[in-house]
């Protein structure tokens, strides 16, 4: 899964209140002042190339969680790859703030046993709770509870596929 489209909030009101400057600037400054203008339009166009930079760099960040590890892909010219062994968490924290509420995302806080892990602190996740749920349950419950669960998530899906008789 990717971050929550949230954490792109203060980029996207940055970018509109800089190009509302620029607009407002342009249209006060006389035509005489075209290098001006110029200089201020290139500048605009700086900021939206700036703010597409930041769009892409959300979209290609991934957050991988399996029953082994947890890890996070981030960059787009260069790649780095954050790992951290499932079996090394000691404990989680959840923090869902008012506004995470609204839009539907959280904080997950996750802590390792002696040392601070690349993945420590997860914000902006989307849908933390039910993520929180299943990080707890792979790294906290009981293996063959946790195998029968699976199970009988497959044999809901699988129920639900067939159509209903009757």
């Amino acid at each position: 899964m990717r971050l929550h489209w949230a954490c792109l909030a203060w980029e996207i009101f940055e970018t509109i209140a800089l190009l509302a400057v620029a607009v407002m600037v342009s249209y006060l400054l006389p035509p005489s002042m075209w290098l001006v203008q110029n200089i201020l339009w290139y500048a605009a166009l700086f900021v939206l190339l700036r703010f597409a930079y930041q769009v892409v760099s959300w979209w290609v960040e991934r957050i991988v969680v399996t029953d082994k590890r947890m890890m996070m892909t981030t960059g787009i010219i260069t790649t780095k790859v954050l790992m951290m062994p499932i079996g090394k968490v000691t404990d989680l924290t959840y923090e869902r703030p008012l506004m995470g509420r609204v839009l539907g995302y959280g904080t997950m806080i996750v802590e390792s046993a002696g040392q601070i892990q690349a993945l420590n602190r997860l914000e902006y996740l989307p849908k933390a709770e039910q993520v929180y749920d299943a990080i707890s349950e792979l790294v906290f419950g009981d293996k063959d509870a946790q195998k029968a669960r699976f199970s009988m998530i497959k044999a809901q899906r699988l129920a639900r596929r067939k159509p209903m008789v009757g």
